[in-house]
């Protein structure tokens, strides 16, 4: 089995040999409070069973989602979330997506209900005027407060439209199975819905309806990303030749070495939105008790050109994780050109992908020598398969980790904080 592979070598080197030992043990510890269900939030280890669903279930979940795409016909659909609710679905619809086509035989996905930008949604509304849509609104609760105001939003939008009988049969909620305001609004509708198991959390839900819903849609293998995840599972579990011991250690030791910030950076634009995702699964569970590191992200070689400098020269805070891919999904060679103005010529008949990938050892080779601790994890390509090995190991690597931390990696205390606040301001 081809999987995900972590090299350390430049980075575990920063720590001092007993203070790594020590880490280990930490990280040990947490990891397995997971398997043994005996940490902090353990009620809500459902994640760990994602990937193993039953076929049968996806098969029934793929035959109502085509009967809703085909049955009017829709080209666009709306999917409506904020956080986990949208961030995973939209990383590996993104992930995998051609960057500026538009597949005929799927509809179109879109977001909305991560933000409240009036223009935003304006804009989204008169394109929508145009196209023959849908909707999934994704609400754990049903009263997560950004999703809830841009549904009633591009509800009466659609209603207005089509007529609220058609409107109904163009919306799909993902939701609690038995409370909250939108499990109440969809069987008033009679929307078609699917359940967020209840020992699941938002930032952990990707491999749930609330991401597979929204990436089914879009065409792509719910099946193989779902394999993927059962495949590092299954290879993860015991505690010797384990990669996410491994990275968890690696990282926890560097923290505890003062370096408070883990930069997230990668060489593929296809991975932009992997790097949202990845900030929010680790800055939620983490982030809490006057703990965790600081989760950033950078897209290279273009932030080379904005952070680069600080990075190689500026306050030594952070360590890097990059991700490498070993294989383009397209070959682009640079051919030769006779007059050779640009002075190029040495590039003639070597690929794109050749030159980022010497790129990345470059970078590695220049933050490594200026002191920068790096991580490197590695996949062959970018397809479902490696998508679903990668989510599951960053989600069993947050939660050890912040276990290892002596924290609760299932919890959010911090983020009610501006809610309480913007409803006595709104008058609630």
């Amino acid at each position: 089995m081809e999987k995900v592979q972590i090299d350390i070598s430049k980075a575990y080197t920063f720590v001092a040999e007993k203070d790594y030992a020590l880490t280990f043990n930490k990280t040990l510890r947490g990891f397995k409070l997971i398997f043994d269900k005996m940490g902090k939030g353990k009620e809500f280890l459902g994640w760990l069973d994602l990937p193993f669903q039953k076929e049968a279930n996806l098969e029934q979940m793929q035959i109502i989602l085509n009967h809703f795409v085909k049955n009017i016909n829709l080209n666009t659909v709306v999917v409506i979330g904020i956080g986990g609710s949208y961030l995973g679905g939209k990383a590996v619809i993104s992930a995998l997506s051609e960057q500026f086509l538009q597949k005929e035989t799927v509809p179109e996905i879109l977001f909305a209900g991560h933000h409240l930008d009036t223009d935003y949604y304006n804009d989204l509304m008169e394109y929508l005027n145009n196209r023959n849509f849908g909707l999934v609104v994704i609400s754990k609760s049903g009263a997560t407060f950004e999703t809830s105001v841009v549904f009633r939003i591009l509800r009466k939008f659609m209603e207005k439209k089509y007529g609220r009988i058609k409107a109904n049969k163009r919306t799909i909620a993902i939701t609690d199975a038995r409370k909250g305001y939108l499990k109440e609004i969809a069987d008033m509708m009679e929307y078609p819905t699917f359940v967020i198991p209840p020992d699941v959390g938002g930032r952990f839900s990707v491999l749930s309806p609330v991401g597979l819903v929204p990436i089914a849609l879009a065409g792509f293998s719910i099946t193989e990303l779902l394999r993927g995840a059962k495949d590092i599972s299954n290879n993860t579990r015991t505690t010797t030749n384990n990669p996410v011991l491994d990275y968890v250690t690696t990282r926890n030791a560097l923290y505890n070495f003062g370096k408070s910030v883990e930069l997230f950076a990668t060489f593929n634009t296809r991975l932009k939105y992997f790097a949202e995702w990845w900030k929010q699964l680790f800055g939620e569970s983490e982030g809490k008790e006057g703990k965790g590191i600081f989760p950033a992200s950078a897209q290279f070689t273009t932030d080379l050109h904005s952070l680069g400098q600080f990075i190689q020269e500026g306050s030594p805070i952070l360590f890097e994780t990059i991700i490498k891919v070993s294989k383009a999904k397209h070959t682009i060679k640079v051919t030769e050109d006779k007059d050779n103005f640009d002075y190029l010529n040495y590039l003639s008949g070597k690929t794109l992908h050749d030159i980022n990938m010497q790129a990345i050892e470059s970078v590695v080779e220049a933050h490594f020598k200026g002191g920068i601790p790096i991580i490197q994890i590695t996949i062959p390509e970018i397809n479902e398969y490696f998508l679903g090995q990668l989510i599951y190991f960053f989600e069993l690597s947050a939660a050890t980790s912040a276990y290892a931390m002596n924290l609760n990696p299932f919890d959010q205390p911090g983020v009610e904080k501006y809610k309480i606040n913007l409803f006595k301001r709104l008058g609630k």
